[in-house]
């Protein structure tokens, strides 16, 4: 099979989907409002579930770890190496970080039981939220109960509908959506084409109130930076905040691990908005504004998801300021990972596999094409004990399917090795292009 699914099979999946309706409750006259089949895209995803299934594949996503998955884990009981964590430093099996979210459960309970600015709030937010402003140069930050939902009620508080935001196109979910809540026009330009950037904002300012450059300091889907001295510059151009949002950045880039700024010699400052999470290197969960103190003390009075959502779990706080001590005091850490990632990515590359834009940091793609090709490469990679990171349409346009390998300080070079060498017999082991229906991607 090639080029996609031919009519008569294509027409054998959309039978296969209605008989597995067969069993199911009573549904609502079709086109009814109440039809949950009309949701946007309810089709094609349980199209692409029959197609997985009509080709004897099982879903690549979902897949349930048995322990902590760091660099090693355990997936349905059978050891594997794992590139799919964002455990970057390998701190969430950390001793000490797991004694001091145990330490603040016996001090404070599991939850705060509530937003901090009715219910209160405890030392540890405080704290943490200074150690992390200080991390960026910044003069204050604020927490918040998920990266996800930082970037959704900052950026759709900060602005609205007389405003512009222009951002790269490989930006996080939650930026535009974000963006969207905010009414505020959204301008999208090429990956890291930060002329196109800036023609799109000189257009676009004169007729906004508002705007704001919205970049990431390490792309998740490519494992690239943008030129961030450039991104300032432009900002400042054309009268408009840069916001940065470093989620893999963070004990990643930077021989401290201080993230884009420190990794290319730019002054921090340049910045107005810092976000982060505390998922990743940090080993907790949640995520973080920091920026100049009154646009922080602004956010903590005003901004939804501050005032009208409980708190950060005082478990994850003090984890999460473990962690960045330990960062501090260890940039070890950091140089291991470093010496992995590009590892990693040069190995790969010297087998012909295409890794984009890679840093050879924390991220290493490696672009397979179609979604199908790709679902069948991952799970002959996990039969050979290694895991990744499983991107495919709708995610990405369909011929840019790729798996994504997240590189840990704890990973071996023979786990490398292993990865590589794993890779190539499942890619040769794959067979044929195989693409998605035509009618589903086009």
């Amino acid at each position: 099979m090639s080029g996609g699914l031919s009519a008569t099979a294509r027409m054998a999946l959309l039978a296969r989907l209605s008989k597995r309706r067969g069993g199911e409750a009573p549904r609502p006259e079709a086109g009814s409002a109440r039809d949950f089949a009309t949701l946007p895209g309810m089709r094609d995803f349980a199209l692409l579930g029959t197609a997985l299934d009509s080709l004897g594949l099982e879903s690549p996503l979902f897949q349930q770890h048995d322990g902590r998955a760091g660099a090693h884990s355990r997936i349905r009981g059978r050891e594997v190496v794992n590139f799919a964590s964002y455990d970057y430093l390998g701190l969430n099996g950390d001793p000490r970080v797991q004694a001091a979210a145990k330490a603040a459960i016996d001090r404070y309970g599991v939850s705060p039981s509530g937003a901090r600015i009715t219910a209160g709030e405890r030392a540890l937010h405080r704290e943490l939220e200074a150690a992390l402003a200080e991390w960026h140069g910044a003069e204050a930050a604020l927490t918040f109960v998920s990266g996800h939902a930082t970037n959704v009620t900052t950026i759709g508080h900060i602005m609205g509908p007389r405003d512009v935001v222009v951002h790269d196109a490989a930006i996080h979910n939650s930026c535009t959506e974000g963006i969207r809540l905010s009414g505020a026009r959204r301008i999208p330009f090429a990956h890291n084409d930060l002329a196109a950037a800036e023609r799109e904002l000189a257009g676009a300012r004169r007729g906004a109130q508002r705007a704001l450059l919205l970049v990431e300091g390490h792309y998740s889907m490519d494992g690239d930076s943008p030129d961030l001295a450039r991104c300032v510059a432009i900002a400042r151009r054309h009268d408009a905040w840069l916001m940065v949002d470093e989620a893999h950045s963070l004990g990643v880039l930077g021989r401290g691990g201080r993230g884009v700024a420190e990794a290319q010699g730019v002054d921090p400052a340049g910045v107005d908005l810092w976000m982060g999470t505390l998922s990743k290197t940090l080993a907790a969960g949640g995520g973080y504004i920091a920026a100049r103190a009154d646009v922080i003390d602004w956010l903590r009075h005003t901004a939804p998801g501050s005032v009208y959502s409980v708190a950060l779990a005082p478990p994850l706080a003090a984890a999460a300021l473990e962690a960045l001590r330990i960062l501090r005091a260890e940039p070890e850490r950091v140089a291991r990972l470093a010496a992995n990632g590009t590892g990693l990515r040069d190995r790969l590359k010297a087998r012909g596999f295409n890794t984009g834009g890679s840093l050879g940091a924390a991220i290493v793609p490696v672009i397979l094409g179609s979604s199908v090709r790709t679902a069948r490469v991952a799970a002959a990679l996990l039969e050979r004990g290694v895991t990744s990171q499983v991107v495919v349409f709708p995610a990405v346009p369909e011929q840019s399917a790729r798996l994504r390998f997240f590189v840990s300080a704890e990973h071996t070079p023979e786990d490398l090795d292993r990865a590589a060498e794993a890779l190539s017999e499942a890619v040769a082991g794959a067979g044929r292009v195989e693409s998605l229906p035509a009618g589903l991607v086009g």
